[in-house]
């Protein structure tokens, strides 16, 4: 079997106008590395698997997706069956630019990281898909701590063992940086070519946003909490809890004295806040034993060794 240096990954859905000319430019630009293109069609209604069958050309695969699951879950299936050392990922809209790739795995190489991302530099859209880009940006940024300067960016070069550990679903591929940053990934950023989109339309808009905020709650208790979630839920619970013993104790000393404290919603907020607590103490016990299950059961690591230096003491 052929070695292969890096394979490319491009998700792509409805692009039936662009794939001649991506398929055209992708070859040109990768001719001079050992490559494998894979292509997944995310359950395209313009024809572009028949396209792609029509071009499909010696070092390249084409992977059809029963339906439409959207470009995180067309990306992992890339991923997966990808071979090479190195895992490079673009858009199939013809404004990431190919060349970029071989620039970029030679950065990281050199670098001995293990994730490029690129910057649309000179970013070719309209202010409708900037401007929310830019906040997003700044949100993911400050909340999560790694600082990379454009998260939209498809164009990425990966190590194979890095991307496929990314554990890609639902809308995840907007926080790949960060979740590499969770397996411990050392990580660069470069400048790249953006064009402006010729043919189909964009699959991204404003309405978006919401969809990212949610996720970003999400990748940020994956970050933070996934290993030990009784401590976002346990100190939370107790709080709560040590307020309605407090709550629920001025109240019964208040009874004692000879007040009634039936009608009072004091009371009522003492209930919930003790039920309240004792909830979310028990939703992290039971988080906890899923985590030992999920390591345990699978014998999953919770660590990633980088490497293993040993002493030799030469005769």
């Amino acid at each position: 079997m052929k070695r292969v240096l890096v394979s490319v990954v491009i998700a792509l859905y409805n692009e039936a106008d662009n794939i001649p000319i991506l398929i055209e430019k992708s070859a040109a630009a990768l001719q001079p590395l050992d490559y494998e293109l894979i292509l997944v069609d995310d359950g395209s209604t313009d024809g572009s698997a028949a396209i792609i069958k029509k071009h499909l050309q010696a070092d390249m695969k084409l992977i059809v997706l029963m339906k439409n699951y959207g470009q995180s879950a067309a990306m992992a299936a890339g991923i997966n069956v990808a071979r090479g050392e190195f895992i490079a990922t673009m858009d199939a809209d013809l404004q990431n630019d190919p060349t970029d790739i071989p620039v970029m795995l030679a950065k990281l190489r050199a670098e001995d990281h293990e994730l490029v991302a690129g910057i649309r530099a000179n970013r070719q859209d309209n202010w409708l898909r900037k401007v929310p880009s830019r906040i997003a940006n700044k949100i993911i940024r400050s909340t999560t701590g790694v600082t990379l300067h454009d998260y939209g960016c498809t164009l990425k070069v990966f190590r194979q063992e890095i991307a496929k550990s990314l554990g890609l679903y639902g809308d995840m591929h907007r926080f790949i940086p960060v979740l590499a940053a969770i397996q411990g990934a050392r990580m660069s950023e470069m400048p790249v070519k953006h064009h402006p989109r010729i043919h189909g339309k964009s699959k991204y808009g404003i309405g978006r946003t919401t969809k990212v905020l949610s996720d970003l709650l999400l990748i940020l208790f994956i970050q933070k909490y996934f290993q030990r979630p009784m401590h976002l839920f346990g100190p939370i619970g107790l709080l709560l809890f040590f307020s309605g013993v407090i709550i629920n104790g001025y109240l019964l000393v208040d009874k004692m004295l000879g007040a009634e404290i039936g009608g009072r919603p004091l009371l009522i907020l003492g209930v919930i806040l003790l039920l309240a607590g004792l909830q979310l103490i028990l939703f992290g016990f039971v988080a906890e034993i899923m985590m030992r299950t999920y390591y345990e059961s699978q014998n999953k690591k919770a660590f990633r060794i980088r490497s293993v230096t040993e002493y030799h003491n030469e005769p």
